[in-house]
């Protein structure tokens, strides 16, 4: 036993004292300086469980319920409008709201993913097998569905509500659309054009696909599912729970499409957004922001002119 390493392969009760004196490591089994490695380095085990604990609560949880609130539409519009202005309830706790529980994490999530990335290879032509494919194209959706949502919040929102911002590099762009005081016919008419829908379609795959893998192979790296069993198991309710997401984000983008795709349900939605948000405003359940709403339709039942549309939108959606 003098050629066991001490306290690994010695036999019990015969382990070296936390005290002995050990033997200096040489060439490339040399100890490796902490102090000398990056933070990420140093950080890696606890950065990479936040980094997937991140993926599922808040942002994974987010996404499904923003998707449920969209195909909601499918209730009518009334029923989307109402949940809309549910959420706009919070007024100026909202901003900080959706910066402290989406969009911080959102980026966290993302850029630490850019890490991960760039220090993993694809092996799938030398090892063709199905977990070698899903590892890649859960890092090549995850491309895709950073810079879809980046476009999406830019087309539906614009970033950030500055008016200068929105007045003179948004508006010009056909970006900042949607508005919450109008949002089925503002959110609709954004989603008219064939383009748009065949990216929207391909972003949400991307995130659907990238979320529900997330979650396996979350399961995982916590030691939830471990054996072959476990695994395979696991991997069929993920697969389930992504197509049921699929079907809900289908519901909800040609919902809202369909929901305002001829002039007359534009100008009925319309009418009847204007009513459920004037009782909303007697009640006192919101307040009156006119940069929330949209600018008046014409009697083909487009808006206005394109000036009033750029000042209603000016501070903000």
């Amino acid at each position: 036993m003098a050629g066991s390493p001490a306290g690994q392969g010695a036999p019990r009760g015969l382990r070296a004292s936390p005290d002995a004196p050990q033997p200096r490591s040489r060439g490339k089994y040399a100890a490796v300086d902490s102090s000398r490695q990056s933070f990420l380095v140093r950080n890696d085990f606890l950065i990479r469980r936040l980094h997937s604990l991140c993926g599922l609560i808040p942002v994974g949880a987010y996404m499904v319920v923003h998707l449920l609130v969209n195909a909601s539409v499918v209730n009518g519009d009334a029923t989307f409008q109402n949940n809309v202005l549910n959420i706009h309830k919070f007024g100026d706790l909202l901003p900080i709201l959706e910066w402290g529980f989406i969009f911080i994490p959102i980026l966290f999530h993302a850029i630490f993913g850019f890490f991960i990335i760039a220090g993993g290879m694809p092996n799938n032509h030398n090892y063709p097998y199905a977990a070698n494919y899903r590892y890649t194209l859960q890092r090549a959706t995850g491309v895709i569905a950073f810079f879809f949502i980046m476009l999406h919040v830019l087309h539906m929102h614009g970033w950030i509500h500055n008016e200068s911002w929105l007045h003179y590099v948004v508006r010009p762009m056909g970006g900042a659309q949607f508005r919450p005081y109008n949002a089925t016919s503002t959110a609709g008419m954004a989603l008219q054009q064939i383009w748009v829908v065949a990216l929207y379609v391909i972003g949400v795959t991307a995130c659907v696909y990238h979320l529900a893998n997330g979650i396996w192979t979350m399961g995982i790296t916590w030691g939830v599912w471990t054996s072959p069993t476990a695994q395979r198991r696991a991997s069929y309710v993920c697969s389930a729970f992504g197509v049921l997401m699929m079907v809900v984000s289908g519901t909800a983008l040609f919902g809202l499409r369909a929901a305002v795709d001829t002039p007359e349900k534009l100008r009925e939605v319309r009418a009847q957004e204007d009513r459920i948000v004037e009782l909303k405003i007697a009640t006192g359940d919101i307040q009156p922001n006119e940069h929330k709403e949209a600018a008046p339709l014409d009697e083909e039942g487009d808006d206005e002119t394109p000036e009033a549309e750029a000042a209603a939108a000016a501070a903000g959606n």
